[in-house]
């Protein structure tokens, strides 16, 4: 399947719409169009079982104004994203923007991204285009939080601060090559440059750090993994209106090490140097020193000096 401009925007088979059965459903399906060869194929099954199920457009917008272009004229139709999390939150930002965006009007996701760390946690299929196809437009629909920061900036599954931005920025060049892998490269790079941040860290009214010790990250959790699979926040339930605040003082040379190590397995959370908490409002600032990069959900911002999140409970849903 090409992704030039005059195959952005399509119809799937026209001519597969019955004429003396029930309405089919009407879908308009966005597609992620940094694809690579092998998401072309699990592309191509989906759309098959979407189809057979439903009348398809399919577009594929080359930037966010044409996503957003897209949303606009969604209509009554069914959204069903064929992507990961960035597409998912992008659509979700563009809706929200658009204000249409709620839980009554449940989106299908066919999890082809890089991470699918929404997906994991939600117990899509992860293998199966078709099958997830399927659940796309079938699967009941099901209210999950976001995160909405004090600028309008909206995430669907975590937040990093400090290390965990520097990781994903320094994971873009190598995501192409390496996939998946592209984070542990990101992260492995930015760990050992990383010498913290002064920050201040509140969750509701609690002070989890005072910020006279550097941090090496910050974390906002709604789901329970990042990076294709990592359990960030091991227990995070994206349906509880609260989210996971993991904070890390793990600066030191050896400490880093042993944190990423810790990380990898959902074990950091057991660490001497790493504070939790659930919370409805999340505020960090700096205190001493150097403004802090942001990551949500895959697009790095800032740096910034201040920032707060807030949970919004049942705020959009998707069909599971």
């Amino acid at each position: 399947m090409s992704h030039t401009p005059a195959d952005r925007t399509r119809p799937l088979d026209p001519a597969t719409r019955g004429t003396g059965s029930p309405p089919r459903p009407q879908v308009l399906a966005l597609a992620n169009p940094a694809a690579g060869s092998a998401q072309e194929e699990a592309l191509a099954e989906a759309a098959v079982a979407l189809r057979a199920l439903a009348d398809v457009e399919l577009v594929v917008p080359a930037d966010t104004g044409e996503l957003r272009a897209a949303l606009e004229v969604l209509g009554e139709r069914q959204l069903v994203l064929l992507g990961g999390d960035g597409t998912l939150s992008a659509c979700v930002a563009g809706l929200d923007a658009l204000g249409r965006l709620g839980p009554e009007r449940p989106i299908g996701l066919v999890p082809l991204g890089t991470g699918n760390d929404v997906a994991r946690a939600l117990g899509l299929p992860l293998e199966d285009p078709a099958a997830a196809a399927r659940r796309a437009l079938t699967g009941s629909p099901t209210p999950l939080e976001l995160l909405r920061a004090d600028d309008g900036t909206i995430a669907v599954n975590a937040v990093h601060v400090g290390v965990g931005a520097e990781a994903a920025a320094r994971a873009e060049d190598a995501k192409g090559l390496l996939g998946r892998a592209g984070y542990a490269v990101g992260a492995l790079r930015a760990g050992v440059a990383a010498d913290g941040w002064h920050l201040r860290v509140a969750a509701d009214d609690v002070v989890l750090h005072d910020g006279t010790e550097p941090v090496l990250m910050v974390a906002i959790g709604l789901g329970s993994s990042i990076g294709g699979g990592t359990p960030l926040a091991p227990d995070a339930d994206p349906h509880d209106g609260l989210a996971d605040v993991v904070v890390a003082t793990a600066t030191g040379p050896l400490a880093r090490v042993g944190y990423a190590l810790a990380l990898r397995r959902g074990e950091h959370v057991e660490r001497d140097d790493v504070r939790r908490a659930r919370a409805r409002r999340v505020t960090v600032e700096v205190t001493d020193g150097e403004s802090f990069p942001v990551d949500t959900d895959g697009e790095v911002s800032g740096p910034f000096d201040r920032r707060t999140w807030t949970v919004e409970p049942g705020a959009w849903a998707l069909r599971v």
